[in-house]
């Protein structure tokens, strides 16, 4: 009955059903954007009304970070062991709720303690969000769905800072949680009734409750006139759980450096590159509008990664992004030319986004058996965020002992090693079964 299954899921073809879960799993991927963007948009306002001060901001903004942590390797945890919809189900309460309690904060440190939990929260969704896309998805589309995912989500950052910037001034910054946390609990009213995943269920030998979800979708598969998807050869689809979880230190560790140079690298460029162009001489006025031309690299890049990794290949994508980026780090710590500052900033942020894409959106899940997916991703995601807590303070002291031009060379570093470690050591997982 199990391999009955399994067969019977690998043939699905998207319905209502998958549609639903794409939409609410984006919009929860979306959600997470506007949050991580929302607390440096805050923090500076909370500072300019003396609400905050800079030690008290920092903390606000290294709770985040931790809390996203945590979130992370609760997440594998709870979606392993317990289910994926109660994990993603979970978050949302815990994120929506605290966020409202933060917008009525009377003092910072209740604020923090507000961010701190709400993080969890939110840290849970990355993992369980990408998961979810990687379970329901056709075998052969599965890493357009979840690079199209990546993409919804990264739409969040400058959306974020346009929110910020015609909110906070006319209804102050509370009214910046009330709105994200509202939009949690509502998002978490509409995802209440979404099916658990059948490859779960199979993976905890739940074989009725998987059957149930199956037929719903074989149902409305009929309903749709839609053909079930021809079966993947036996030579492309050679990976199975076994061969994964006999690999499974190998994969936590490639997933492990591939996470974290994607998120360490694009965390440091696209929040101090404003720092740094006024420290090689560029006036504030340009930095923040050269930074502006070069954000709109990120939803571009995101569209390339969905395009690209289903096209040729997860390692293919993922090793040339990397190796770019290297390259174009190099480059663009020795410019000062405003042309070439915009056109080269513009192409890195583009490779850090398919990387996002490619790497967050699509690889890490399939790196993993069905049944340690979320613990994989978890951790994996979770030392990334656990490194960015760091960062700032690595970034403050290179500034401080040497020239901008270190950090790009910082950056171009960590791509370099993530990008040898995938080249020889990660799996192709393009059209593969992962069970």
């Amino acid at each position: 009955m199990k391999q009955n299954l399994h067969v019977r899921m690998d043939k699905i073809q998207p319905t209502k059903t998958f549609y639903k879960i794409f939409t609410l799993v984006s919009a929860g991927m979306f959600l997470d954007a506007i949050d991580v963007y929302l607390a440096s948009g805050v923090s500076s306002y909370l500072l300019k009304d003396g609400w905050s001060t800079l030690s008290l901001n920092s903390a606000f903004l290294s709770v985040g970070f931790f809390g996203l942590f945590l979130g992370s390797i609760f997440a594998g945890l709870i979606g392993d062991l317990f289910g994926r919809k109660r994990a993603y189900q979970l978050n949302l309460l815990v994120f929506g709720f605290f966020t409202l309690l933060g917008a009525f904060s009377p003092n910072m440190p209740f604020l923090i303690i507000c961010r701190l939990i709400a993080s969890i929260g939110l840290g849970t969704e990355i993992v369980t969000g990408y998961a979810m896309i990687n379970e329901f998805s056709p075998i052969k589309t599965r890493g357009k769905w979840c690079a199209l995912t990546s993409f919804v989500a990264n739409c969040g950052a400058p959306i974020t800072m346009l929110l910020c910037t015609l909110i906070i001034p006319r209804f102050s910054w509370r009214a910046m949680f009330v709105i994200s946390g509202a939009l949690a609990l509502v998002l978490w009213y509409f995802r209440r009734n979404l099916p658990e995943s059948p490859r779960w269920y199979i993976a905890h030998n739940k074989y009725k409750d998987a059957q149930k979800v199956i037929e719903s979708i074989e149902d409305e598969m009929k309903t749709e006139n839609t053909r079930p998807a021809a079966p993947v050869s036996s030579k492309t689809a050679a990976l199975n759980s076994a061969e994964s979880d006999k690999h499974f230190v190998r994969n936590l560790l490639v997933a492990t450096f591939a996470v974290s140079a994607t998120i360490v690298c694009q965390y440091t460029f696209t929040s101090w590159v404003p720092t740094l162009l006024v420290k090689q001489g560029i006036n504030i006025v340009s930095s923040l509008s050269f930074t502006t031309v070069m954000l709109m690299g990120a939803p571009f890049g995101a569209f390339v990664g969905a395009l690209a990794v289903d096209r040729i290949g997860r390692k293919p994508t993922i090793v040339s992004a990397f190796t770019l980026a290297a390259i174009l780090g190099i480059l663009y710590g020795h410019q000062t030319q405003p042309i070439l500052v915009m056109l080269l900033g513009f192409c890195l942020t583009s490779c850090f986004y398919i990387l996002m894409a490619s790497v967050v959106g699509v690889y890490v899940s399939e790196l993993f058996s069905t049944k340690y997916r979320f613990r994989g991703a978890g951790v994996a995601n979770g030392v990334s965020k656990l490194i960015t807590v760091g960062m700032p303070f690595v970034v403050s002291w290179l500034i401080a002992v040497s020239n901008p031009t270190m950090i790009f060379i910082l950056i171009s570093l960590f791509a370099l090693i993530a990008g040898v470690v995938v080249l020889f050591f990660g799996p192709e997982t393009n059209n593969k079964i992962l069970e």
